[in-house]
């Protein structure tokens, strides 16, 4: 299956979990990826892995959360190949903690990225994808839907990023530009390793979730490329929830 065969298709936080098996999952379609980053080390590492190489591959070692890096970003990408296709909004960060005890570099730190970079990144791509009707899949997160305990900043950087789905996929759906966003539960990345390696919290994801486990991120990044692929042609302005069936739950226990 060669869905996106040519196209070209920017991923964000693409050195490692979703984004890395994003990157692959196109690549193995056909695509030409652009593969963006904060460390260029982690991007060519996983240039090496692809199933497409030489020039379908663009390595773009970029901080989302600075708006020129981003313009030149796009700049490059449009010299580069002359088009875009899609935009992946994956990279994302996070800090644990209550609201009262939280720093102002601890708000900065995941807004400037997972806020912050997503609007920089839309609103850089948007004139391009408005020529290509193109589409934006964000990742969003099953905290972008309802609340953590002790994830309050986590949260809000995620629930902004679900209503900025559905608001970008108000204003320009007419435009043929699709935007939808994936929700992921607990899924195996770096940004989590910790928490695989505690056993008792692990065993409460497990309690809660239907599927009795958490997410690999191949399992996101299948439902990524859906909803960038024309077999989603009709589908814009959704978040949907990758997360075994945790959001199906009405919160109560299980009782048997």
């Amino acid at each position: 299956m060669q869905r996106f065969q040519d196209k070209v298709i920017v991923i964000t936080g693409a050195g490692s979990g979703i984004g890395a098996a994003t990157a692959w999952r196109f690549a193995d379609e056909g695509a030409n990826v652009v593969l963006v980053g904060r460390t260029a080390d982690k991007l060519e590492k996983l240039a090496a892995t692809l199933p497409c190489q030489g020039q379908k591959v663009l390595i773009r070692p970029t901080d989302v959360a600075d708006a020129d890096q981003v313009k030149s970003l796009f700049d490059e990408v449009i010299d580069t190949f002359g088009r875009l296709d899609v935009l992946v909004n994956n990279a994302g960060t996070a800090v644990q903690g209550k609201l009262a005890e939280a720093s102002d570099d601890d708000w900065r730190k995941v807004m400037s990225t997972n806020v912050d970079g997503v609007f920089y990144c839309c609103r850089a791509a948007l004139p391009h994808l408005l020529e290509s009707k193109g589409n934006i899949v964000n990742t969003s997160s099953v905290s972008g839907l309802g609340g953590d305990w002790g994830m309050s900043i986590y949260n809000t950087s995620k629930g902004a990023i679900s209503n900025l789905t559905r608001a970008l996929a108000l204003d320009h759906g007419g435009d043929g530009v699709r935007v939808n966003a994936v929700c992921p539960s607990l899924t195996r990345s770096e940004l989590t390793a910790g928490m695989f390696d505690n056993d008792e919290l692990m065993a409460k994801f497990a309690e809660r979730m239907p599927m009795g486990r958490a997410a690999e991120p191949e399992e996101v990044a299948d439902v990524i490329a859906f909803l960038a692929s024309d077999d989603a042609r009709f589908v814009n302005g959704v978040n949907l929830p990758v997360d075994g069936g945790l959001s199906a739950s009405n919160g109560q226990p299980r009782l048997g």
